[in-house]
C-alpha cells in the first residue's frame, strides 16, 4: 500500500499543537509519510521539517509586509520541494494568510487542500470566503457556529471540535493543580479554589505566544500586577510563556520593569498554571480558550500595530461586538475584553477586582465554562482525520467514475 503523503503547513505553537494531534490522529488511521513546516510537537509526531514553524509567527494588517521577502523565500521552497514529491493532499493549519496563497498553488496541480482552523471571516473582511471556496476543498472549524457561516457561501465546511476540549479534563482540581505547580516552580500555593487571608492569590500572566505581543502586553500585564499587588501583599505571580523566545522577551521586559513585582516566569506549563489561577491575564487567541477550559477567571486583552489598529477601526473591518474567543463561543461579553489603548493597566487590574470580589458571578461563570468545553468536545483531532480521509476517499471515488466514462 501506497503511504498517504501528506503536505502540511503549520504557524506557530498553536498550529504545531494542532498539527501533531492530526498527524497522529492519521497515522493512527493509515500509512502517512509527512512533511512540511513544523514546530517541537510535529517533529515528535513524525512530520519531515522543511522549516520551523515559528517563520509564520507574524500577525496584523501592516506588520507582515516587512517579513515579505523572507516569506516569499520561504514559499519558494515549500513549493518547489513539497510539489516535486507529489503530495495526497496539502493541509494548512492556521496562518490563512500564507496557507491559502500555498493552497491556490496545489489546487492548481490537482492535489486535495484543506484549511485546518478557518480564518474569521465570519468577523471581519467576510469577502475573503470567495478565495476560500476556490482554493480549499475543505475547511475543518475548532468552532460549531463557523459551517453555517461556510454553508451560506457553498464552501465544503465541518466542525470538528477543538483538540484543547479533548485533552484538558472536563473536571479541574485547583487545589491538586496548585500543589503540582509549586511542586515543579519551587513556590509555595495553598489548596484552596479562592484566595483568602490563608494563602497568597496567585494571578497568571499569558501576553501571548510571539513576540511582538509580548512586547506589547508584557508591561501593561506588569504594570497592573503591581496596581493589584498594593490590595494583596502576598500576591504571587506565574508567567508561563508559549515558547522560548517569548519568554526570553518578557525576561528583558520584566528585568527592565520600575516595580519589584514577584514573578516566577516559565516556558510551557500554562495548562497547569491556569489550573491553578485565582485569574489571569490574557492575550487574545488560543490561551483565553485553554483558560475558559481550566476554569480560569480571566481578564482579556489585545494590542495590534497602530496603523493595524487605526484602519480596523476606519475601514470598520471587524463585523462582531467581542474579539475574545470565549465572548465569541458564549454570544455575550462572559469575560472582560479590553482593545488597543483601553488594555491599560488601571483597566486591566480593575477588572481583575471585579471578577475576585464577585462570588455569585464566578459560579456563574464556571457553569457556562463547562457548558462550552463540553460543546467544543466533537472529536477534535480524531474527527478531523476522518473528514481529511472522507475527502480523499470521495476525490479517488470520482476520478474513478470519470476514468470508467
Amino acid at each position: 500500500m501506497t503511504p498517504l503523503r501528506v503536505a502540511i503547513v503549520a504557524g506557530e505553537s498553536s498550529g504545531d499543537a494542532l498539527g501533531a494531534a492530526l498527524i497522529a490522529a492519521l497515522r493512527e488511521r493509515t500509512e502517512l509519510e509527512v512533511r512540511g513546516v513544523a514546530g517541537p510537537a510535529m517533529r515528535t509526531a513524525g512530520c519531515e521539517a522543511l522549516a520551523d514553524a515559528h517563520e509564520l509567527a507574524v500577525m496584523g494588517l501592516i506588520e507582515p509586509l516587512k517579513h515579505l521577502p523572507r516569506l516569499w523565500r520561504l514559499r519558494s521552497m515549500l513549493l518547489r520541494r513539497l510539489l516535486s514529491w507529489q503530495p495526497h493532499v496539502f493541509i494548512g493549519v492556521d496562518a490563512p494568510a500564507f496557507n491559502l496563497n500555498l493552497a491556490a498553488r496545489f489546487k492548481q496541480r490537482g492535489i486535495a487542500t484543506v484549511q485546518y482552523v478557518s480564518p474569521q471571516v465570519w468577523a471581519w473582511r467576510q469577502g475573503r470566503v470567495r478565495t476560500i471556496a476556490q482554493r480549499c476543498d475543505l475547511v475543518l472549524c475548532l468552532l460549531p457556529f463557523e459551517p453555517a457561516f461556510y454553508a451560506r457561501h457553498a464552501v465544503r465546511a465541518q466542525f470538528v471540535g477543538h483538540p484543547l476540549a479533548d485533552q484538558v479534563p472536563l473536571m479541574i482540581d485547583r487545589a491538586a493543580a496548585r500543589a503540582a505547580l509549586a511542586a515543579s516552580a519551587g513556590r509555595a500555593a495553598g489548596a484552596s479554589a479562592t484566595a483568602t487571608a490563608n494563602r497568597p492569590l496567585l494571578l497568571a500572566l499569558l501576553p501571548g505566544s510571539r513576540v511582538a505581543e509580548v512586547q506589547r502586553l508584557a508591561r501593561p500585564f506588569l504594570d497592573a500586577a503591581l496596581l493589584l499587588e498594593r490590595r494583596h501583599p502576598d500576591l504571587q505571580v506565574v508567567a508561563p510563556m508559549a515558547n522560548s523566545a517569548a519568554h526570553s522577551e518578557f525576561a528583558r521586559v520584566l528585568a527592565q520593569h520600575p516595580g519589584k513585582l514577584r514573578v516566577q516566569p516559565l516556558v510551557g506549563q500554562a495548562s497547569r498554571v491556569l489550573a491553578a489561577a485565582d485569574v489571569a491575564l490574557v492575550a487574545s487567541g488560543t490561551a483565553t480558550l485553554e483558560a475558559l477550559l481550566c476554569r480560569c477567571p480571566m481578564v482579556v486583552a489585545y494590542r495590534v500595530n497602530a496603523a493595524t489598529a487605526f484602519l480596523l477601526r476606519r475601514l470598520s473591518l471587524v463585523r462582531l461586538p467581542h474579539f475574545a474567543l470565549p465572548n465569541l463561543l458564549a454570544g455575550r461579553a462572559l469575560v472582560p475584553e479590553f482593545f488597543q489603548e483601553a488594555a491599560d493597566p488601571a483597566n486591566l487590574c480593575a477588572a481583575v477586582e471585579r471578577q475576585l470580589a464577585d462570588p455569585t458571578g464566578q459560579a456563574a461563570l464556571q457553569q457556562e465554562f463547562d457548558r462550552i468545553h463540553r460543546l467544543l468536545r466533537a472529536g477534535g483531532a480524531g474527527r478531523a482525520a476522518d473528514e481529511v480521509l472522507s475527502l480523499l476517499a470521495a476525490r479517488a471515488q470520482g476520478s474513478g467514475r470519470a476514468a470508467m466514462a
